[in-house]
């Protein structure tokens, strides 16, 4: 879809022909699980990141801990997407299962609580790109829309206006602030008293979330010095953080934003907000699946996979209904991301 497409407001349609396509997938087998890929999965994800802290340990002392620590980030990251796969139910269709290994690779091993994440992240799915209902486009350091930039004051206006320049050296700041977010998510109340976040398995994800700090800092500061240790982190959490938004900011920023008077069934609302990435089976594990980001949307539940097996079904049935399927390269999604941050600036720059 081109970038001009995206200040135009989706078109509505009335129906829904989900239905009809979901068949088609089922029939196909690809809402099956695959038990024997995610247990290869696992296994060398963890195996991975295990390797990585081993390596870490062995290491001790030396300047050579800063690049293991870039490699650390992208161990990290693909533990996160096994968190993101289990928060879905890709891998068991029982809670219990995904919960279990949901906590122990969000909160144990990323840092990242599973609740807070689980409860923003079905937000996103119900309502995706929608400026009122996604947390994912709510008006925070970065906004998403004309009349968000143009409620922003002070220094957060500052950087409205050049957002589209600060956007990648900000998301070296994301990894902590997705530990800052879990921690407040656990703890924070409302004025009645109640928690602002609904979370099943709160102290448990409190004692998880202490448990990887402690085994954290102990670890680094037990095998080199307060400097090399305090970079180690720097490096670490900066990277992960900088990973993490590649991984998710080709899926919908700059693709069009429903509001609450667009009228859109399930199929077009989870169609015409997200963007698929073109390429490989690298890219498809280095972007941990979500490369299928419209596959994803319509079938969150499905393995990922099976999402490469869904797309050319999910493709050529858009096509019959003519609903448009946004599709391109990695770097061309990242330009059309720029490219709206910088035009939702413009009233600011004028």
């Amino acid at each position: 879809m081109a970038l001009g497409a995206v200040a135009e407001p989706p078109v509505r349609r009335r129906g829904s022909d989900y239905a009809q396509l979901s068949r088609r997938i089922s029939q196909a087998g690809l809402l099956e699980r695959r038990p024997g890929w995610y247990v290869a999965r696992i296994v060398l994800t963890l195996g991975a990141f295990v390797a990585g802290w081993v390596g870490v340990f062995l290491l001790g002392d030396s300047w050579w801990q800063l690049p293991l620590a870039a490699l650390m980030a992208v161990a990290t990251t693909q533990v996160a997407f096994l968190g993101h796969d289990a928060g879905h139910r890709q891998m068991f269709r029982r809670r219990g299962p995904s919960e279990l290994v949901g906590l122990l690779a969000g909160n144990l091993a990323v840092g990242l609580s599973y609740g807070w994440w689980v409860d923003k992240h079905n937000r996103h799915h119900a309502n995706p790109n929608h400026e009122d209902e996604d947390p994912d486009v709510g008006a925070g350091a970065l906004v998403w829309t004309p009349e968000q930039a143009l409620e922003t004051r002070g220094f957060g206006r500052w950087v409205a206006q050049r957002q589209a320049f600060f956007f990648f050296p900000m998301l070296l700041l994301e990894g902590l602030n997705l530990h800052v977010a879990s921690i407040r998510a656990i703890v924070g109340r409302e004025p009645d008293g109640r928690y602002s976040t609904p979370m099943r398995h709160r102290a448990v994800e409190a004692a998880l979330l202490v448990v990887h700090t402690a085994a954290y800092v102990a670890l680094l500061l037990a095998v080199m010095s307060p400097v090399k240790a305090l970079l180690f982190a720097v490096v670490h959490q900066a990277l992960w953080g900088l990973y993490m938004g590649c991984a998710f900011a080709p899926n919908h920023k700059g693709m069009p934003m429903p509001t609450a008077e667009d009228e859109l069934d399930f199929l077009r609302k989870q169609v015409l907000t997200s963007r698929n990435v073109r390429g490989s089976r690298f890219v498809d594990t280095a972007l941990g699946g979500l490369n299928y980001q419209i596959e994803h949307h319509l079938f969150p539940n499905m393995p990922r996979a099976n999402l490469r097996r869904a797309q050319p079904i999910v493709r050529a049935y858009c096509a019959e209904q003519g609903v448009p399927y946004a599709e391109t390269g990695l770097v061309e999604s990242y330009r059309q991301a720029l490219g709206h941050l910088h035009e939702v600036g413009r009233p600011l720059r004028g």
